[in-house]
């Protein structure tokens, strides 16, 4: 490994939970071993030959289906930003429990896969159906009720059958790793990570709302335990980072590049300006990416400091909906969706 390029940063040991690290942002496409890792549970233990999708539920015909089987479907490859919804969790004043994520709970990567809708077609999904539910293999106890548990969620129908949701069976061309969800995956452009269930082995078609844990007391933003208001977290809020130079940098004066990257999971990222002046003024930034469907962008500044002196550096994204990053996020009680401007204060001496 390169001296300067770092592994993931460790969050939690079991449940295994690691960042990708933003420093080593250097490529588009976010190599596998340095990929996000988001578990609730241990890892499963995967059998080795008889691994098999089942779907059924309100369908016409349930199928299971091997993971030969699956490559026998026309493939489609996407390139898709994923983001953990507690990303930035560790930055909210007062502080909300949960894993205590950084910048680093999102990641880039290039997906191969089947079709959802394909599948649940062959299926022969009913009229009535309103959600579909996805079960991975992983299982485990919760701090908050009794029992085990699968990790399960679902999706709407709509968004089930959106021609880009897809069961991925490959990772930046070749087989998803088995820490990112071997043999297959869900695959949810656009929405929180969250909703990519893992080790995929089970999908039902249902008429009814999922009451599932980790879908009707997690991934829900409320203000308080008395808050009435509340709502799923689905659709990645826009948001930006910078990469390099890392907060409380000692600096030369001269010229430096900054870098980052920016996303929104509502649309295309049209804008990112960064500030040297405590938002006094904004300055365009110059993009590094080209504009890719559901990807994130990176960019650079160059910025010439012939001064000595603290300075902070803040950046924001505007996306082609209109949507601003904040000054400040929606605190919640769980800690989810923190899209506020990044800041970090560098040293020039």
């Amino acid at each position: 490994m390169d001296l300067y390029d770092p592994g993931r940063i460790p969050r939690s040991i079991v449940p295994e939970n690691q960042e990708f690290p933003m420093l080593s942002l250097s490529s588009w496409v976010t190599p596998e071993n340095k990929y996000y890792i988001r578990n609730h549970f241990p890892y499963p233990a995967l059998p080795l030959n008889d691994w098999t999708l089942h779907i059924e539920g309100l369908v016409q015909k349930p199928i299971s289906l091997n993971y030969q089987a699956l490559f026998q479907f026309p493939q489609i490859i996407l390139p898709i930003t994923m983001e953990c919804s507690g990303n930035k969790r560790a930055y909210f004043q007062p502080k909300a429990k949960g894993v205590q994520w950084e910048l680093g709970a999102v990641s880039h990567a290039l997906w191969t896969g089947v079709r959802l809708r394909t599948l649940l077609q062959l299926a022969g999904i009913k009229l009535n159906v309103r959600e579909v539910i996805f079960e991975g293999m992983d299982t485990g106890v919760r701090t908050d009720l009794p029992g085990t548990f699968r990790f399960a969620r679902s999706l709407p129908i709509e968004k089930a059958m959106h021609p880009d949701t897809l069961i991925a069976l490959c990772m930046n061309g070749k087989p998803i790793p088995y820490k990112h969800g071997y043999p297959a995956r869900l695959i949810v452009p656009n929405w929180y990570g969250m909703a990519s269930v893992k080790w995929l082995c089970r999908i039902v078609a249902t008429d009814q709302d999922f009451k599932g844990p980790f879908q009707r007391i997690d991934y829900v933003v409320y203000r308080s335990e008395a808050d009435s208001q509340r709502r799923p977290v689905t659709l990645m809020k826009v948001n930006s980072v910078i990469s390099q130079p890392t907060d409380q940098a000692i600096l030369r004066r001269g010229k430096h590049f900054i870098t980052g990257t920016a996303w929104s999971g509502h649309g295309s990222v049209k804008k990112v300006e960064i500030s040297h002046d405590h938002g006094e003024s904004w300055s365009l930034v110059t993009w590094l990416d080209s504009e890719k469907k559901y990807s994130w962008r990176r960019w650079g500044w160059d910025w010439n400091v012939p001064v000595p002196g603290a300075y902070l550096i803040m950046v924001k994204a505007t996306d082609d909906k209109g949507n601003i990053q904040p000054f400040q996020a929606e605190w919640n009680v769980k800690g989810y969706e923190n899209n506020a401007i990044h800041q970090i204060q560098v040293y020039v001496e």
